[in-house]
């Protein structure tokens, strides 16, 4: 039934009718009267940040925990230009997340007014789709609409630009229309003889891989337990993307572990050497696919993908099919055992003799260098052995130390690993931390940082303070850009251009200036005392974990080589390799 009512308190309405009950933001005057309309009521909690672009970041973080879109509100201008980086990283990684922007009244736009700014020209490359709303009456059919669109199909950013005058305006406020009366309804069903062509490629492959990422966990928990349960079935080896982590769980027998740039040995050169690759839910780009010319040169390729611009759009693919993840793999499965459950299963068997010879290689071992200097990879096989038993979620900023947690942090489940993949946004990870904490009151919420990418969003420290939230910031702190550092070794002659931090802050009086708690640890004799000390303080916590300054991150595939010319850093594992697999460094 439709209700009159001022165009900000539609806002607030159709963010209570569409479940929202959290929304991060920052106040300004083109926002005013929904911040008004946010303090008259009690439904939906709003977090303070200190920086809209940890508004954006903190969405990111609760949509990707928690499988629902997150929701921020920022103010017109460099509110809006300052969302810039989250809505861009959203895009890349495909993240749910509806964004409020407030604009200048209608009748100045044009004007050069007091913080104007072309916000929808601006944010066009940026988000899935975004609205300049003009009239008060259009107001909620676009609120409803944005949550449709960016939920649906292949998820992303979305954003309202929101003039003033259209806040104060009055008019009738509708609710939200059926999912099925929306014009913007992707097929999730695959084609059925495509898929059946799959599961035929399947039965007779010898060397079979399933490549995941990303879109089997925002497919829903139905994709991640139909994945387990096709690659348990076929006994198929599984490897992920960054983004695809705890999609099957790290503990299972099939799992090779991440592949591309920084992945595992193993994955990389199960890829290379495959004839069936299926790639379900990723989208081939540069980290994971090296030389595009050199990548899986003789397999058989199978793309499942929600969004039909993906497939093709790098490798060329022989079985394409456009649909929902957890709809084809439904489909693989029933019409796999529909078939009677056939695979070459003596040929797989010499495949995984072959992968089993890859794994004795243990890409994963690094020298234990100075007793008492703490290994990063140490730090995290401790944080690792520390936490997993608790309920834990995982961000991490962007650099080695991003990598070395994807190496060395183990997750069972979708939605406890939280990272920027395609854009690789340093200062991601502790604003992401807050979204995460936010929706998960009671876990363990964990940023493993490193001290430059921590010290762009440091300011959000007034946040977890101001609303309680636990987050622990796991700094290790190597007083170096450190993969920048590494690439200008290996690649630049060692020429450290600026890649250092001569003047950081001492960081446990930094969290004892924000109220929280201070940890410092360098001697690997005291750090399973100092981690859990971290994980018993009953509030936010910043761990400043001094480790090796020069340590690289392996293994490694130079930019431009084939996955099976990969570097890795022990020269002790030299005899295990076989001829044409890694070059040592």
């Amino acid at each position: 039934m439709a209700r009159q009512m001022t165009g900000a308190k539609m806002v607030v309405q159709a963010l209570r009718d569409q479940g929202v009950d959290t929304v991060f933001g920052y106040p300004g005057g083109a926002v005013l009267p929904i911040y008004d309309e946010i303090f008259q009521q009690n439904d939906i909690q709003h977090i303070l940040v200190r920086h809209e672009q940890a508004a954006i970041h903190a969405a990111e973080g609760y949509a990707r925990s928690t499988g629902k879109p997150g929701v921020a509100l920022v103010t017109s201008g460099p509110g809006a230009t300052n969302a810039v980086t989250g809505l861009t990283d959203a895009l890349l990684d495909s993240i749910p997340i509806i964004v409020l922007s407030g604009q200048v009244p209608t009748f100045m736009i044009g004007t050069d007014a007091f913080q104007e700014a072309d916000t929808v020209g601006i944010t066009r490359p940026c988000t899935k789709h975004n609205w300049l709303v003009k009239e008060t009456s259009e107001l909620p059919q676009i609120l409803h609409r944005a949550f449709h669109v960016a939920t649906t199909g292949r998820p992303g950013p979305v954003l309202i630009d929101i003039p003033k005058d259209v806040q104060f305006a009055t008019a009738n406020y509708t609710d939200a229309p059926k999912k099925s009366s929306y014009r913007y309804n992707p097929p999730v069903k695959g084609d059925q003889d495509s898929i059946t062509a799959l599961i035929a490629a399947l039965e007779t492959s010898k060397k079979p891989i399933f490549y995941t990422g990303g879109g089997v966990i925002n497919s829903g928990p139905a994709a991640s337990q139909l994945l387990r349960e096709l690659v348990e079935a076929t006994g198929a080896p599984i490897t992920s993307t960054l983004m695809g982590l705890g999609a099957y769980p790290a503990s299972g027998d099939k799992w090779l572990g991440m592949l591309g740039m920084h992945g595992l040995y193993e994955a990389n050169m199960a890829m290379h050497d495959c004839d069936l690759m299926i790639c379900v839910g990723a989208r081939f780009d540069d980290r994971i696919t090296g030389r595009i010319d050199a990548f899986s040169p003789h397999s058989l390729k199978a793309h499942i993908d929600i969004d039909p611009s993906s497939i093709n759009k790098i490798i060329h693919i022989d079985i394409p099919i456009v649909g929902d993840v957890a709809h084809v793999l439904e489909d693989m499965l029933r019409i796999w055992k529909a078939r009677g459950r056939k695979m070459n299963r003596d040929a797989v068997a010499k495949w995984w003799t072959q992968i089993n010879e890859w794994r004795a290689v243990d890409c994963l071992k690094y020298k234990a260098g100075d007793s008492k200097i703490i290994k990063p990879q140490y730090a995290l096989q401790r944080l690792e052995a520390l936490t997993k038993d608790h309920d834990r979620y995982i961000t991490t900023e962007v650099g080695q130390h991003q990598m070395w947690a994807a190496q060395y942090l183990n997750f069972e489940d979708p939605h406890r690993w939280m990272t920027s993949g395609g854009l690789g946004t340093m200062g991601y990870g502790f604003p992401a931390s807050i979204g995460v904490q936010m929706a998960h009151r009671d876990a363990l919420v964990i940023n493993v940082a490193g001290e430059a990418s921590w010290l762009m969003n440091m300011q959000e420290m007034g946040t977890a303070m101001q609303f309680g939230l636990p987050v622990k910031q796991f700094i290790l702190n190597n007083e170096r850009l450190g993969m920048v550092r590494q690439w200008q070794e290996l690649l630049h002659g060692e020429r450290y251009s600026q890649s250092w931090s001569q003047a950081l802050p001492d960081f446990v009086k930094l969290a004892e200036a924000f109220g929280a708690k201070g940890i410092i640890c360098s001697d690997p004799a005291d750090l399973d005392d100092a981690i859990m000390e971290m994980i018993n303080y009953d509030g936010p916590v910043i761990f400043d974990c001094l480790v090796e300054k020069h340590e690289n991150c392996f293994p490694m595939i130079p930019s431009g080589a084939a996955h099976n010319k990969m570097l890795l850093g022990d020269a002790s594992t030299k005899d295990a390799i076989k001829e044409g697999g890694a070059v040592l460094v």
